[in-house]
């Protein structure tokens, strides 16, 4: 049997300095341990994508955030699944990040210091294929 496929909402959130949200994942993470990674997740059964984006942005960073504009799309192949993330920019951000114990770090970083650290597989796609969307 072929590995199913999940989608994953991943966010784009920029502060005023334009510098992106990385959060880095607990080191006991089923996928990508310790890695850092755009804020995002998993689309729940019947939930809207961009209800999704917007409730894991939450459940991650505390923020309340409106979705915008697409960004880019990228699969990802683990041992038990396939995922595609669909990254979208996220708008109209608001509130004090605070981190769940997904994740045990995260800071605001240009482009390049992300480009200096241990990324995500999905991260690293995103920068090679579109780097003008970050």
């Amino acid at each position: 049997m072929e590995k199913p496929y999940g989608l994953t909402m991943r966010g784009i959130v920029k502060n005023n300095e334009g510098e992106i949200l990385i959060l880095r994942r607990h080191p006991k993470s089923k996928t990508n341990p310790h890695k850092w990674e755009l804020p995002g997740g998993k689309i729940e059964k019947c939930e809207y994508f961009d209800e999704a984006l917007v409730r894991e942005i939450k459940e991650e960073t505390n923020l309340d955030v409106k979705v915008g504009d697409f960004g880019e799309a990228v699969q990802d192949d683990y041992p038990h699944k396939r995922t595609v993330q669909l990254i979208m920019y996220a708008k109209d951000i608001s509130g004090e990040v605070k981190i769940s114990n997904e994740h045990d770090d995260w800071k605001w970083a240009g482009i390049e210091e992300i480009k200096s650290l241990d990324i995500t597989s999905s991260l690293e796609k995103i920068i090679e294929k579109k780097n003008e969307i970050l």
